[in-house]
């Protein structure tokens, strides 16, 4: 059988030609190789180099690529956070003539971690909270679009800095299964795998003495459910409000809002005596900061570091002298928001030296500044301005930016 390249992207089969796929993955030499930190997998996975791009290599049966390069595909359609899926070769064969498995590519996550990496030093577990936080959100994302992981870990996810939390991207989709609607029995059954799963996961890093002492594995593995069940309930609960309180269902929407959900569509119904109106939110949206700042400005980030951005954008056009409070979402605040990219964001982010960046993307080392900003100025009890901090932020802060931890923090604290 002849080698074949099933890819997303025409200009991948070009370049994935370029690479060994006479040899198992396991034997791939190291010129091919990208030495980044991998987590647990049960099949042999490997970094190499295509082009521009860096991907990732796994080694499986032809059905299971196949099924899990579709799913991620849907997944992608629907917007859901995971690994990007770039193609499928099959018709692999040794220089012996002898088949060799089908491999699954993808394209590496900038700046994302596997949670082992993570904690190569000990994590706080103020730290361990907000990658529950981040999963716990994915988990219910994936819920709300009909998709069933069917293995729910810290090992099938990567995690990238957000603003001073954690965005988690689902990176094994093998055992997924897509519906129109699941069952609260499918719901459960992904919960309380997650569940052990983690507490085993949190086991292993006990035993191997990468554990804060004070965190409980079983206690944290439990800690998933408790997360994503007050998650769920906020964004699907229905509420019955007393007729002529309109204002409440404003409340809760600017409520789903806050937590970075949009209501895309919702049902009212009066009651039969005209007392009470019932209110329920029937499809709900994630990346609610995401799609105002995409639309403001065209900076594409995670959802906290946009929450972050609009607050400085909303902050720096109060000093501007045309601006106009009435009108937060119109023409002139488009303008001045293009104005804030070119005259702030752009200017402090290149102020930081590409070569000290790292991995770190801009939406990110904006944050950083803007923290680091902030601090500083508590110190000296007045407003020192960005290039001040950007400045004592390069001399001080930025070779311990790439330090596995909490974001922003020193490894180990």
């Amino acid at each position: 059988m002849a080698l074949q390249i099933s890819a997303t992207n025409p200009e991948h089969p070009a370049l994935l030609l370029e690479l060994p796929w006479h040899l198992p993955l396991e034997e791939w030499p190291e010129k091919y190789l990208v030495p980044l930190p991998r987590g647990i997998s049960r099949h042999v996975v490997r970094y190499a180099r295509a082009g521009a791009d860096v991907i990732a290599v796994k080694e499986l049966a032809e059905r299971p690529a196949v099924r899990e390069y579709d799913q991620l595909r849907t997944l992608d359609r629907l917007g859901i956070p995971a690994v990007d899926p770039l193609a499928v070769v099959t018709g692999r064969a040794g220089a012996d003539g002898e088949p060799l498995e089908p491999v699954l590519i993808t394209r590496h996550l900038n700046g994302s971690l596997p949670y082992r990496s993570m904690f190569e030093t000990t994590m706080r577990p103020s730290t361990v909270h907000r990658l529950m936080d981040a999963l716990a959100v994915l988990l219910v994302r994936l819920h709300l679009v009909g998709f069933a992981w069917g293995d729910c870990s810290l090992s099938n996810t990567l995690f990238r800095r957000d603003a001073g939390a954690y965005a988690a991207y689902l990176v094994d989709a093998e055992t997924g299964e897509t519906h129109e609607r699941l069952s609260d029995g499918q719901r459960e059954y992904d919960i309380d795998l997650a569940r052990v799963n983690i507490s085993g996961e949190m086991l292993d890093l006990e035993a191997a003495g990468a554990l804060h002492p004070s965190v409980d594995p079983i206690a944290f593995g439990a800690e998933i459910s408790r997360r994503y069940t007050a998650l769920w309930q906020e964004l699907t609960r229905t509420s019955v409000y007393p007729a002529g309180k309109y204002h409440y269902i404003e409340r809760r929407v600017r409520r789903l809002n806050d937590m970075g959900f949009d209501v895309a569509e919702m049902q009212i119904v009066n009651s039969p005596d005209g007392d009470t109106v019932t209110f329920v939110p029937k499809v709900v949206d994630a990346g609610h900061h995401q799609r105002q700042l995409l639309r403001l400005t065209g900076l594409d980030t995670e959802e906290n570091q946009a929450r972050r951005l609009l607050n400085d954008l909303e902050s720096w056009m109060a000093t501007q002298d045309d601006y106009a409070p009435g009108d937060p979402l119109g023409a002139r605040t488009e303008v001045l928001a293009h104005r804030w990219v070119r005259d702030q964001f752009r200017p402090t982010v290149r102020a930081v030296p590409l070569d000290l960046r790292g991995s770190m993307d801009p939406a990110e080392l904006y944050h950083e500044l803007l923290e680091h900003r902030w601090f500083l100025s508590e110190r000296a009890q007045h407003d020192i301005g960005l290039q001040a901090a950007v400045a004592d932020y390069t001399a001080t802060r930025l070779p311990l930016a790439e330090t596995p931890g909490t974001p922003g923090e020193t490894a180990g604290e």
